[in-house]
C-alpha cells in the first residue's frame, strides 16, 4: 500500500480518537482514591461519571453541526484542546461538586471529536468501512492501556497525576494534528447552526425506516457495549470466582480483540456487505455470553472462559459495519449533521445497559444479567436475518 495523504489523516483521526477516550478511561482506575480524597461514596462519583458519558453522547449530534458550519479540522483540534483542558481542571478539582462539573465538560468536549472525524474520513476513503473500523479502533486501544497506566501513576503520584495522563497525551496530539492536517472546507459555511436545529428535518431523518433499523441494531450494541465496559471483570471475579488480576487480565483481552477485529471487520463489510459482517459480529455476541454463562454455572475452567472473552471481543466490533451502514444512508450533506444525531440516539438509549445489568445482577445474579446480554445479540441477529429475508427492505 503506498502511504498517501489520507492514510495520515486517519492515522491522525484515529490518535485523536484514543486521546479523547484516554481521558475519560483513566479516571475509574482512580475512583477509590477519590471518593477518599472527597469523603464521598461510589454511588457520587459514579453519577459524575454517568453525567461525563451523558454529556459524550448528547454532543454527537452538535459536533456534527459545527463540522458542517466550520470545517472539520477545527472541531477535532477543538476537541483535543478542551480534552486537554477539562483534564488539568478535573486534576485541580477542590471539591466534588467541581470534580463532577469538570467530568461533564470532558465528556463534552471530548464527544466533539469522533462523528465529525467519521464524516471527514467518508470524503478521504472509498472502502469507508474499513477506515471507520481503523478509526474507532482508537478506543480500544485506550481501553488496553490508559486504565493500568492512570492506576500507576496513581499509586506512586496520586490521583491527580494519574488524570493529568489525559492532558499529557491529548496535547502531542494536537500538535501532531495541527501540523500535519490540512484545513477542510466546510459543507454549509453559510448556513447558521441555529437553521440545523428545525425539528421538521429532524424527524423527518429520524422516521426513514432505513435509519430506525439501523439505529435499532446500534442501540442495541451499544447498550451490550455499555455493560461489557462496565461489568465483564466484575463478573469474570464475583460471577465466575476467578481472582481479581487473572479478571483484569482477561479484560485487557477482550479490548485486545475488540481493538484488533474493528478493521477486519470494518473491511470485511466492504467486501461482503455490512448486514453480512453484522450477522458475524452478533452471531459472536450470542456465543460470547452464552459462553460465558454457561462457564459460570457449570464451572467449565479457565480455556472455555477465555474463547467466550475472545468471541465478546469479536462481538464488539459491531460498530464498524453498523456505523458503515448509516454512512450509506446518508448523503454527503448529511453525513455530519445525520451521522451525529443518530449517534446522540442510539449512545443515549444504549447506556442504560449498565443501569439493566447492574439491577438484574444485583435482583437475580451475575449469569442471568449477562444471559440478558446474549439475548439481546440475539435479538439483533434475528433483525438482521429478517431484513435478508425480506430482501434487505431496510
Amino acid at each position: 500500500m503506498n502511504w498517501r495523504y489520507k492514510h495520515t489523516a486517519l492515522a491522525l483521526c484515529t490518535l485523536a480518537f484514543t486521546a479523547t477516550m484516554v481521558a475519560r478511561l483513566a479516571i475509574s482506575p482512580l475512583v477509590p482514591a477519590i471518593t477518599t480524597r472527597f469523603g464521598v461514596t461510589n454511588a457520587t462519583v459514579g453519577l459524575a461519571l454517568s453525567g461525563m458519558w451523558l454529556a459524550y453522547a448528547l454532543a454527537q449530534f452538535p459536533s456534527g453541526l459545527l463540522g458542517d458550519r466550520y470545517g472539520e479540522r477545527r472541531v477535532i483540534l477543538t476537541a483535543l484542546g478542551a480534552t486537554a483542558v477539562a483534564s488539568v481542571l478535573i486534576a485541580a478539582a477542590p471539591t466534588i461538586h467541581v470534580f463532577a462539573l469538570f467530568t461533564v465538560v470532558l465528556g463534552a468536549g471530548a464527544g466533539l471529536h469522533y462523528t465529525v472525524a467519521s464524516a471527514y474520513l467518508t470524503r478521504q476513503f472509498d472502502d469507508i468501512g474499513r477506515a471507520i473500523g481503523v478509526h474507532v479502533a482508537g478506543g480500544p486501544i485506550a481501553g488496553l492501556a490508559a486504565p493500568p497506566l492512570a492506576a500507576l501513576v496513581g499509586s506512586r503520584y496520586g490521583w491527580r497525576a494519574g488524570i493529568l495522563l489525559g492532558t499529557a497525551v491529548a496535547v502531542p496530539v494536537f500538535a501532531l494534528f495541527a501540523w500535519r492536517v490540512r484545513p477542510t472546507s466546510p459543507v454549509r459555511p453559510d448556513q447558521p447552526v441555529g437553521d440545523r436545529i428545525a425539528i421538521g428535518p429532524l424527524r423527518e431523518l429520524l422516521s426513514r425506516p432505513s435509519i430506525r433499523y439501523t439505529t435499532a441494531l446500534a442501540t442495541m450494541g451499544a447498550f451490550s457495549w455499555q455493560a461489557t465496559a462496565s461489568f465483564l471483570p466484575t463478573f469474570l471475579d464475583v460471577g465466575s470466582g476467578l481472582s481479581t488480576a487473572l479478571s483484569a487480565l482477561l479484560f485487557s483481552l477482550y479490548f485486545v480483540v475488540h481493538g484488533g477485529t474493528q478493521p477486519v471487520t470494518g473491511s470485511l463489510s466492504d467486501r461482503i456487505g455490512r448486514d453480512a459482517t453484522a450477522m458475524i459480529t452478533m452471531g459472536s455476541g450470542v456465543v460470547g455470553y452464552g459462553l460465558l454463562v454457561a462457564t459460570a454455572r457449570f464451572d467449565l475452567g479457565l480455556a472455555p472462559t477465555v474463547v467466550a472473552v475472545g468471541f465478546v471481543g469479536v462481538a464488539m466490533s459491531w460498530g464498524a459495519p453498523v456505523q458503515s451502514r448509516f454512512m450509506d444512508l446518508l448523503s454527503d450533506t448529511e453525513r455530519g449533521a445525520g451521522f451525529g444525531l443518530v449517534r446522540t440516539v442510539y449512545m443515549t438509549l444504549g447506556a442504560s445497559g449498565s443501569v439493566v445489568v447492574g439491577f438484574v445482577s444485583d435482583t437475580a445474579g451475575w449469569a442471568p444479567a449477562f444471559g440478558l446480554l446474549a439475548g439481546v445479540m440475539a435479538l439483533a441477529l434475528c433483525a438482521l436475518v429478517a431484513n435478508r429475508l425480506l430482501g434487505g427492505r431496510y
